[in-house]
């Protein structure tokens, strides 16, 4: 594949959270090839270095279209802009989502220009609690957005595997300085991962050896792996 060049224009502000999988989906439906779509963007929206390799890297997520080469894939594929953004992820991504510019979430939150542009660069938030609730209702981040644009989601969930393996108790403390929620819902959540784990390990070792054996220990490892997701589905049925 030969390497994608693309205007400074086009790179320099990253467009808005791109929904991959959706763009290849359109596409396809359409019969349309890589080479279609890139040919469509060049003729019909002067985007003179689209490419089918382009295409590809977007289709397979190793490029974001900027906001210009995004509503032009729309165009080309028969669908609004809104088909193909995928739901924010990253700090920035929620604050493009938002329509602020990095320079008014700074002066919101109360920290320097630069210092706010490195945090989303870094994918590591730096602001106080004060600061981190102004961030949250500014741009109307969910808890779990909100823990995971701080880069804390990592963190959490290497608590929440400690937890499920041994005395979840102990480790209250430490996930409600993550998750600032009432304690006896942390309580009741870290309970019930921590019963459904051991269940997976019991069946695990109640199988003896074999290839149904290894099947059980693979769905205990599923289920460290979407530790976190399982922890944010046990706190919404305490909180609906």
């Amino acid at each position: 594949m030969s390497p994608v060049s693309r205007p400074a224009a086009h790179t320099r502000q990253p467009g808005p959270p791109f929904d991959a999988p959706a763009a290849r989906r359109l596409r396809v439906a359409l019969g349309m090839t890589p080479a279609h779509v890139a040919q469509g963007l060049r003729t019909s929206y002067a985007l003179a270095h689209a490419t089918p390799d382009l295409v590809n890297a977007w289709e397979r997520g190793a490029l974001t279209p900027a906001h210009a080469e995004l509503t032009a894939l729309a165009g080309v594929l028969w669908c609004s802009p809104a088909e193909l953004i995928g739901p924010p992820r990253t700090l920035r991504e929620h604050r493009v989502a938002r329509g602020l510019a990095p320079e008014d979430v700074a002066r919101a939150v109360g920290h320097e220009f630069l210092a706010y542009t490195r945090m989303e660069e870094s994918g590591q938030w730096r602001g106080t609690d004060r600061q981190s609730a102004v961030l949250a209702e500014l741009l109307g981040l969910t808890l779990p957005d909100l823990v995971t644009v701080t880069g804390r989601e990592g963190e959490l969930a290497d608590l929440l595997r400690a937890a499920v393996g041994t005395r979840w108790q102990a480790y209250v403390k430490p996930v409600a300085r993550i998750v600032p929620l009432e304690r006896r819902l942390l309580e009741d959540a870290l309970q019930e991962l921590h019963r459904d784990y051991q269940g997976r390990m019991v069946a695990t070792l109640s199988w003896g050896g074999g290839s149904a054996a290894g099947a059980a220990g693979d769905t205990g490892e599923d289920f460290l792996d979407a530790i976190v997701e399982h922890f944010w589905t046990s706190l919404r049925k305490r909180t609906a």
